[in-house]
């Protein structure tokens, strides 16, 4: 019976990324010089990095690409390395698919894009959101997290204090619901 609940836990809990790929690509240190180089490179170092964090942080990840840039013989969809990738189709945006997904999913989607007019159309379906670099920065930190092991030496342990931290003030809702998705990364 555990085995169910944890289960149905799992499976309510999850969250669906979705990935703006060029605005990602176009907004990295890294990714905008192989970008620069070949448009193809830029995709597929980005498609890496998400299925390395992937390995981590089990979530479904969908990447959405323009489709006036697609490869020359590609689907509109694939998978590679169990990444989502969608191509948009002919005289349709990677920013219309993005929003309509996002839309569909509602809460249990988190919107990765610096566009804001994609971020503004994601929160009001509900959807969480967060910035190109600061994804970026999670994935990086999730990558060197994985490899670390704490050191047991330098813990000197919890230490109980009657000190208040931060400020009194509580987010709104939606603000917490967005922080709580972020946190999953």
């Amino acid at each position: 019976m555990l085995g169910i609940e944890h289960h149905l836990l799992k499976t309510t809990m999850s969250i669906h990324i979705i990935i703006d790929g060029y605005n990602v690509i176009r907004q990295s240190a890294n990714l905008s010089v192989l970008d620069l180089q070949d448009i193809q490179l830029g995709r597929q170092a980005l498609v890496d990095m998400l299925a390395t964090y992937k390995k981590i942080k089990a979530h479904r990840i969908t990447v959405v690409f323009d489709g006036t840039r697609a490869p020359q013989f590609s689907r509109l969809q694939d998978r590679q390395k169990g990444i989502a990738i969608i191509f948009s189709h002919n005289g349709e945006s990677a920013d219309a698919v993005i929003k309509k997904m996002a839309d569909r999913e509602k809460q249990k989607a988190l919107v990765v894009s610096s566009d804001q007019e994609i971020v503004r159309s994601a929160a009001s379906s509900g959807a969480a959101t967060i910035s190109a670099l600061e994804f970026e920065n999670k994935l990086t930190m999730s990558a060197h997290m994985a490899g670390m092991e704490p050191d047991r030496d330098d813990y000197e342990g919890w230490k109980p204090t009657t000190k208040k931290k931060g400020p009194g003030r509580r987010l709104s809702k939606r603000q917490r619901k967005n922080r709580a998705k972020i946190c999953k990364l």
